[in-house]
């Protein structure tokens, strides 16, 4: 793999980056030296993948719990709606603009390992809680640690791989979010009908701390803009008013945001329900929906996680906008066959006519993330993802699953037990809603890229 694309250029306003009791020049040497070796940029992302799992692990598994929950809680479909979705997106998403703005003027990996170890502690102290609320306050807990972790992680992965590789990256990462799925479902499913939700959680917590000791000790703090083709000016990160008033201006990334707010809307409302549905529609057992769900949603999906990311890499270098057109493209195929999967009745076709949206599902993300990070300038990236990720989670984590569970209380009175199936049904047709805003961002996609690349160039010789 080539090395010529990683600028070694020292970053003064990163002080993590030179490791405790070394000189600077002595630590600032060793970065130069990481980052000039192929194999560690492709480590430091298979760590942050693990934290994204971990993340994903500790946010879904609630998914797979929430029947057993339920029942011991004795709450509404509305009341775990609001559990699942807005007690956790509201502090995730809000906290993570003000996390993301120290982040981007301080050092990213000690504020990725501090969030990573609350959210696992927190995760562990829902085993113990004794009632509706306090699983309620365990779970904002869960939330606030987690707003530390994906912003500085997109700003690290733009550091460590130039333009060309970002979306592939960036697909990798994500898949941190199959995984976690998988990981969710299978051992939850499992756990949790032979060992209990409380000893789950416990379980699934845990392994979060190892992870943040791997990232403290053992990552670097990349030099800000350090994989840029063109020397960038480095100028002093903005203000949050800054970087919303340069992603409002930029057209191709207010239709790649708010499509990617509406994908999680439709992602997250099936995600946490669809456990749920298989107990309730198709008479499954914990364990038999955890396999369902893991080989679906984790394996596929992973599959179609990473393969979003190194097509849309491949497509860009004949036309940019295939990086829009990959997700429009997938978001808007997938609608029949996920309409087809909840209104067929018998089991084994509707989980065939699934393997489209699994697959299909997760086409947003890698390329959504890429797009983001070249849109903005080097000193606005990880504000610009907790931007992103702030409509995407308050639209998508936090209403998402809330409106499947008024949507499915309210058909109750028309469907019965069958209410939920109806509720999805209504909800994958958003998915078309979602890919006409990609359509539209690629149309100034290649221009609102080029504004900002000329908008940062440095003249040769200057600087």
């Amino acid at each position: 793999m080539p090395t010529d694309s990683i600028d070694s250029t020292k970053d003064e306003s990163s002080p993590g980056s030179v490791a405790e009791g070394a000189s600077p020049n002595k630590g600032q040497a060793q970065v130069d030296y990481l980052m000039q070796t192929p194999w560690y940029r492709w480590y430091a992302l298979g760590v942050l993948v693990l934290v994204y799992c971990s993340s994903h692990v500790d946010r879904q598994i609630m998914g797979i719990l929430l029947e057993p929950i339920k029942l011991e809680l004795g709450a509404t479909d509305t009341q775990m709606g609001f559990l699942i979705g807005l007690t956790f997106a509201i502090f995730y998403a809000t906290l993570g603009m003000p996390i993301a703005m120290l982040a981007d003027r301080t050092n990213r990996r000690n504020i990725i390992a501090i969030a990573t170890t609350i959210w696992s502690g927190m995760t562990v102290l829902c085993a113990y809680v004794g009632s509706y609320g306090q699983l309620a306050m365990a779970r904002i807990g869960v939330g606030i640690g987690e707003a530390g972790s994906s912003p500085p992680s997109h700003s690290m992965i733009s550091d460590l791989f130039p333009q060309r590789q970002r979306a592939t990256a960036m697909g990798i990462f994500a898949m941190g979010i199959n995984i976690g799925l998988l990981i969710a479902y299978l051992g939850g499913g499992w756990m949790s009908e032979h060992w209990g939700w409380r000893v789950t959680f416990i379980v699934v917590g845990l392994p979060g701390i190892l992870i943040a000791l791997l990232v403290r000790f053992t990552l670097i703090e990349p030099p800000r803009g350090a994989s840029e083709a063109a020397k960038q000016d480095r100028t002093e990160a903005p203000g949050l008013a800054e970087v919303w008033k340069t992603m409002l201006r930029t057209r191709a990334t207010r239709h790649v945001v708010f499509g990617s707010a509406l994908a999680g809307f439709v992602g997250y409302g099936m995600t946490l329900w669809l456990p749920a549905f298989f107990v309730r529609s198709h008479g499954l057992s914990q364990s038999e929906t955890g396999l369902t769900l893991a080989l679906m949603a984790g394996v596929v999906g992973g599959i179609g996680t990473f393969t979003a990311g190194r097509l849309a890499d491949h497509l860009a270098k004949r036309d940019p906008r295939w990086l829009a057109w990959i997700v429009a493209v997938g978001k808007g195929g997938l609608v029949p066959f996920l309409v087809g999967f909840f209104w067929v009745a018998e089991l084994q076709s509707a989980l065939l006519l699934y393997l489209i949206p699994a697959f299909f599902g997760g086409f947003y993300l890698a390329p959504t993330f890429a797009m983001v990070q070249q849109l903005v300038p080097v000193q606005m990236r990880s504000v610009a993802a907790a931007i992103c990720l702030f409509l995407l989670n308050i639209i998508g984590m936090g209403l998402g699953p809330q409106g499947v569970g008024i949507l499915s209380d309210v058909f109750s009175a028309a469907f019965g037990n069958e209410s939920l199936r109806y509720s999805l049904m209504v909800f994958s047709l958003v998915n078309i809603w979602c890919a006409v805003h990609y359509f539209l961002a690629a149309k100034t996609l290649v221009q609102d890229t080029q504004r900002v690349t000329d908008s940062q160039s440095v003249p040769a010789g200057s600087g």
